[in-house]
């Protein structure tokens, strides 16, 4: 039995967490010191995480139904968008920590991580979803 895409993706991403959050902590201790570092290597962890909620909760939700997979994937997004800002929020309180690091780690590591996942998943997606009856096929 093959893993859903979702699982596939989180096998093939996750190894890089860490190896990523290392980089990030030396370029932002590089740049502007220890917190900067370590504010750069927490916003790779944020992204590492958002991702996993992400593949996981859809993955949990496609075994259910089509409506709960929509549901999670759009109530989802908004949720795990909520969580970020409020992590940033907590975060920005705290006097060590160089909100210009965190985000110019967490801005490029998203659009990358983005981009390996359309790269991953374009072409076999919508002909594995889409699958009709023959009473309803379409005309």
């Amino acid at each position: 039995m093959t893993p859903g895409p979702e699982r596939e993706l989180i096998r093939r991403i996750w190894p890089f967490a860490l190896p990523i959050a290392a980089l990030a902590f030396a370029l932002g201790t590089l740049a502007e010191g220890t917190d900067a570092g370590w504010s750069a290597a927490i916003a790779i962890v944020v992204v590492a995480g958002n991702f996993l909620a992400h593949g996981w909760s859809l993955a949990l939700a496609a075994t259910i139904s089509p409506m709960v997979l929509y549901a999670v994937g759009l109530g989802g997004f908004v949720v795990r968008l909520g969580t970020i800002v409020a992590i940033i929020a907590v975060l920005d309180q705290q006097t060590w920590f160089v909100l210009p690091a965190f985000l110019a780690a967490l801005v490029p590591s998203t659009i990358a991580l983005l981009v390996f996942e359309m790269k991953l998943l374009s072409g076999r997606m919508q002909a594995d979803l889409w699958t009709f009856s023959a009473d309803r096929a379409p005309r």
